[in-house]
């Protein structure tokens, strides 16, 4: 699979089980196929290669809409794959929102399926998500894949419902595509003799798909779209998200230099729109939150709930009228394309982020965002980097070939796939680089030595 191999940090591992009893097979070649190593009889059938039409930013209001995408692609002999993210109180956020995103642009219909008798769920991190549908109203369909977030008591909480044991079962006896992450393989699917005990960054075998961790969310999340509809298309969706980039990428670079103490707990606003890029919103609110950031997500809609980009529905703690009336160490500004306009169009955001220059505070952006930074006069003779779109728009000295760029108290990334590595930088600044890489081992993500 040499698109994936050569995505990933050289600590990846990747293990192949087939469903007949063989030796384990472990990534001998970056040529090396995970979709066709992996495939069971069901999956063997001719699976159309062309990249789906949706690859973009967009903004999904219904889980039909990666169906409406697909369908209207010009090539109408693909059938729509569907998909079940299940999740529950405690789930980790990361791992249902990276896999229901890089799915979702894969061409994906996924349905975030509550287990709780309420569609709101806590994430693990304290990340508010609403799914859906129930989890009761799954009983009757047939999926192409379910995959299982981790987290706990996330996990134990996805054990306890009976009707997801049941769809489960039906869906490893049909021999029908499943996976599962982080503590679901062994907390979830083990006591219900579907799960194995040995586990890698990624292993398939068989039908089942498991991984270790928020920090392989993407590879994991890439190797079901490889499964489900065929390298290339996988291959795309990588790119898309900068996988590729992020690989050959230095991680970060810092220029003018300053020192970002404080004699409290860092506080950081995180203002969300809908169309903000999910990924990016998740991740940077888990990494922070693990490292013990006080970190407030607030909303410049008239409502708490936005709708993200991929479809995602996430609340807010406060909307930005309300967050405006506290002072913050740190302003980030997730991506998305209709987020970051939405943003920009936020006055009381613009007068926080002046008057957060104008304190001498720290503020940031990755993706789309940095643009509107630019827009509002907030980047003058700073390094910055950022999503490839919108590099050109920006008149300022831009750093390419690497993730995340410093310059004095204006922190950037491109997004996505980088995002990891922006957050665990904030970190860095914030506390040295113990906490980062205490912070990244809980993530199974690999942090530098140097």
């Amino acid at each position: 699979m040499e698109w994936l191999s050569s995505s990933l940090s050289p600590t990846f591992a990747l293990k192949i089980t087939p469903s007949k009893p063989s030796p384990m097979l472990t990534l001998p070649s970056p040529s090396f196929s995970c979709f066709a190593a992996a495939a069971s009889p069901q999956q063997g059938s001719k699976t159309s290669s062309k990249p789906p039409k949706n690859l973009s930013f967009t903004t999904p209001t219904t889980t039909n809409t990666a169906k409406t995408n697909t369908t209207s692609s010009t090539d109408t002999s693909v059938p729509t794959k569907k998909v079940l993210v299940p999740i529950g109180l405690g789930t980790e956020e990361m791992e249902a929102v990276i896999t229901v995103d890089v799915l979702r642009r894969a061409g994906a219909e996924v349905t975030m399926a509550s287990v709780e008798p309420q569609l709101e769920i806590e994430a693990s991190g304290g990340t508010r998500l609403v799914a859906d549908t129930s989890i009761s109203t799954c009983g009757g369909q047939v999926f192409d894949l379910i995959a299982l977030p981790g987290g706990m008591p996330g996990a134990v909480r996805l054990r306890e419902s009976d009707i997801l044991k049941k769809i489960m079962s039906k869906q490893a006896e049909e021999k029908r595509l499943y996976g599962a992450i982080c503590a679901a393989p062994a907390v979830t699917l083990l006591p219900w003799g579907l799960g194995r005990k040995k586990q890698s960054n990624i292993q398939v075998s068989g039908e089942l798909t498991t991984s270790r961790g928020p920090g392989t969310s993407f590879e994991f999340a890439l190797c079901l779209v490889e499964q489900l509809f065929g390298e290339s298309v996988a291959k795309e969706v990588g790119e898309s998200l900068l996988m590729h980039s992020a690989h050959e990428s230095l991680i970060k670079e810092e220029f003018n230099k300053v020192e970002w103490s404080f004699d409290h707990m860092p506080r950081v606003l995180i203002p969300i729109a809908n169309g903000s890029e999910e990924i990016e919103v998740v991740t940077i609110v888990d990494v922070l939150r693990r490292a013990k950031v006080d970190v407030v997500v607030a909303s410049v809609e008239k409502s708490v709930q936005v709708v993200a980009s991929q479809g995602t529905k996430i609340i807010a703690e406060k909307l930005i009228r309300d967050a405006s009336l506290s002072v913050y160490d740190l302003i980030i500004l997730p991506g998305g394309i209709t987020g970051a306009e939405r943003l920009q169009k936020s006055r009381i955001l613009k007068k926080l982020l002046k008057e957060q220059e104008a304190a001498g505070r720290i503020y940031g952006a990755v993706c789309s965002s940095p643009l509107v930074l630019h827009k509002h006069g907030l980047l003058k003779e700073k390094r910055v980097t950022a999503h490839p779109s919108v590099i050109s728009k920006l008149t300022n000295e831009v750093v390419n070939g690497t993730k995340v760029v410093v310059d004095g108290k204006v922190i950037t990334s491109g997004g996505l796939a980088t995002v990891t590595d922006f957050a665990l930088a904030i970190v860095s600044k914030f506390f040295g680089n113990a906490r980062a890489r205490s912070v990244a081992e809980g993530l199974v993500y690999e942090y530098p030595r140097n």
